[in-house]
């Protein structure tokens, strides 16, 4: 399945569904107000917020495997992330290949797959782009965690879904998505930006599990403190 097709279906089917579990901003008084102007982030633009609203209504929708949409998401970030050319089990040890951990029966649960929201870069195919930051040596495109030292794809793909989630639901993204006038094309960025910084991260320091934690909290304070910065990290990658 195409990024566009996924999304169309986001906003056509599923979105009506969870819009009553979103969290957006709340409204503030005056002296808020007046605070935010001074020395607060801007807040997001009118036009863009109903592509607000529909980020953060996709985030509440959970793996549903009676969703033929859903199954052609999961096959597509497998096949995509191991350049296979078949389709798998919807559960089975392969899926460690991606980074899901054994304890969790080796297979993404109901709410556990990544969100369609971050979309390979087309200038960025996670073999030569990610994955070459990973310690060597890896056969290009091999995601398995026995060879990558224990480098949990899918999980930590989950955890930068949730902290890019994060900093647009607590406007930290707005001046971004205000300067280029759209939202999801930000996040997608963004994404792909905290995870090339993770994969740096991970090969300068030798990364293990153990590591996992740390990585996440020093992702979590760029994402929030410095979006702009990692996204430059990413574009001087690109160029």
């Amino acid at each position: 399945i195409s990024f566009t097709e996924a999304l169309q279906h986001f906003q056509s089917v599923e979105v009506s569904e969870s819009q009553g579990k979103v969290r957006a901003p709340g409204r503030r008084g005056i002296l808020a107000a007046l605070l935010r102007c001074l020395c607060g982030p801007p807040q997001l633009r009118p036009q863009l917020q109903g592509e607000q609203e529909l980020v953060l209504a996709m985030a509440q929708c959970a793996l549903d495997d009676s969703e033929w949409v859903h199954m052609r998401i999961l096959q597509t970030i497998y096949q995509q992330l191991t350049r296979s050319r078949l389709g798998c089990p919807r559960f089975g040890a392969h899926w460690e290949e991606l980074g899901f951990q054994g304890r969790r029966g080796s297979n993404p649960l109901p709410g556990e797959i990544p969100r369609p929201i971050p979309k390979t870069h087309s200038n960025l195919p996670w073999s030569n782009s990610v994955l070459s930051q990973l310690p060597e040596p890896f056969p290009d495109g091999e995601l398995c965690n026995g060879k990558m030292g224990n480098f949990p794809f899918c999980i930590m793909s989950m955890n930068i879904t949730r902290i890019v989630i994060q900093a647009l639901q607590e406007e930290r993204l707005s001046r971004e998505c205000n300067r280029r006038q759209q939202v999801i094309g930000v996040l997608n960025d963004l994404y792909a930006a905290a995870f090339l910084r993770l994969s740096r991260l991970w090969k300068q320091q030798h990364g293990t599990i153990a590591d996992a934690g740390f990585f996440l909290k020093e992702l979590e304070l760029s994402t929030k403190k410095k979006p702009r910065q990692l996204l430059r990290s990413l574009e001087a990658y690109l160029s």
